[in-house]
């Protein structure tokens, strides 16, 4: 996960995600966290004094270019230097100065980009009141001096402008706001979509972990619980019987065996994502393997499929297998029962599934099979798995005594028989 930080839309963002990137606007947008961009706007201030130069000869009648002209013109890429940290001040500052320029009766030019610049970077920041109010200000103080102040303001002689002139001035004033509220836009719809894309990361981060935790979980609860029962029957018959003993252990063995493969094939799935796994999941045709686990632990498990047996997805199939293992495992940790049914009912567009024991909780389980029935781990996990192709999971105590757990798993259309 990304330890940079998340900006909500519309506020100002951190200049350096965007330095060197994409288009044009991008970049005069922001700059590199902690540097300040000198070189942008040193480039603008000779462009605007180069450019100037060159609009002055065809301008004779506006005042010449002196010193305190030289000191506006770069004075307004001047305050371009803190346009990312102050956007407010800089916008209002430039507008100033550009009034101050205009007002002295120095040639028209390039000074304007100074003005464009500093808008488009207080809008895309969010900073909006600013940049309109900094732009509406001096398009209306401009017009102040071109129509009524121009008689007391040099050059002398000058006459008023025409009232074309001024719309046409306001029409680009326009423009450029325009754009820098589409760029606003466009920039506020990329952080939107970084931000969507965090959170979905962090959400498949989440659904990976869980679904690792329920494999770990089913996997080392069903092998522990048989091997946990296996230990006291070979602990019980050391001396009686010794080679009952040497069959307790032969299941410890096997049934740890197998736990440490499933282990393994989760544990490399993590290592290694993306990648495909080393052995199929394992699904509802695994289930003999469950009865001869249970078998080994004291419990006579009877299977019985009724209506057309159906392929599942794969990942169906690992649930209703992880369902059906998690309720032999309760059976075998809470149950005195040594015998339970399992009853796969495949119909038009789902599998039902039962799992039905006739014993009284064990009195081992401190009422553990009450906790089940009120959201243990094993039994949330259940619900989970079923969830996640859009079934359910109920369990408790039958009326007539027992134990039930009945999930149902939708079917697809094309695998309904």
């Amino acid at each position: 996960m990304s330890t940079e930080r998340v900006h909500r839309v519309g506020e100002e963002q951190a200049p350096g995600r965007w330095a060197g990137q994409g288009p044009p606007w991008r970049r005069w947008g922001a700059a590199p966290s902690g540097r300040l961009p000198w070189l942008s706007s040193l480039a603008v201030a000779v462009f605007q004094c180069v450019g100037t130069t060159f609009a002055s000869h065809r301008q004779a009648e506006r005042v010449d270019l002196d010193p305190l002209a030289w000191l506006l013109l770069v004075w307004g890429p001047a305050f371009l230097v803190i346009r990312h940290r102050y956007p407010r001040v800089t916008v209002f500052g430039t507008c100033a100065v550009v009034t101050a320029y205009l007002a002295a009766g120095y040639p028209y030019g390039p000074i304007f980009l100074s003005v464009v610049l500093a808008c488009f970077s207080a809008v895309t920041s969010g900073h909006r009141r600013a940049a309109w109010s900094a732009v509406g200000l001096a398009w209306l103080a401009h017009a102040l001096v071109t129509h009524w102040l121009y008689r007391w303001l040099p050059p002398g002689g000058d006459g008023a402008a025409g009232w074309w002139q001024e719309m046409g001035i306001a029409a680009w004033v326009l423009v450029v706001l325009a754009l820098s509220e589409l760029a606003r836009l466009r920039r506020e719809q990329l952080v939107r979509e970084r931000v969507e894309r965090e959170v979905a990361e962090r959400r498949r981060a989440d659904e990976e972990r869980l679904r690792i935790a329920r494999e770990l979980h089913d996997v080392l609860a069903h092998s522990i619980s048989v091997i946990n029962v296996q230990a006291g029957v070979g602990l019980a018959l050391l001396d009686q019987d010794p080679e009952q003993a040497r069959a307790a252990l032969t299941t410890i063995k096997g049934a740890s065996k197998e736990a440490l493969g499933e282990v393994r094939q989760v544990l490399d799935s993590l290592r290694t994502p993306g990648s495909a796994p080393r052995s199929p999941a394992p699904g509802l045709d695994r289930v003999p393997e469950l009865t001869e686990q249970a078998a080994a632990a004291g419990l006579r498990v009877e299977v019985r499929t009724e209506g057309r047996r159906a392929d599942l997805p794969p990942g169906a199939d690992l649930a209703a297998f992880r369902i059906v293992q998690e309720a032999l495992t309760n059976v075998i940790r809470h149950s005195e029962a040594r015998c339970a049914r399992v009853v796969l009912r495949y119909g038009a567009n789902a599998l039902r599934l039962s799992v039905d024991d006739d014993g009284p909780a064990s009195s081992a389980a401190g009422g553990g099979r009450a906790d089940t029935t009120s959201g243990g781990n094993g039994l949330v996990g259940m619900r989970e798995r079923a969830a996640a192709f859009g079934g359910t999971v109920e369990a408790g105590p039958r009326p007539d005594g027992g134990f039930r757990v009945l999930a149902r798993i939708p079917l697809p259309p094309e695998e309904a028989p």
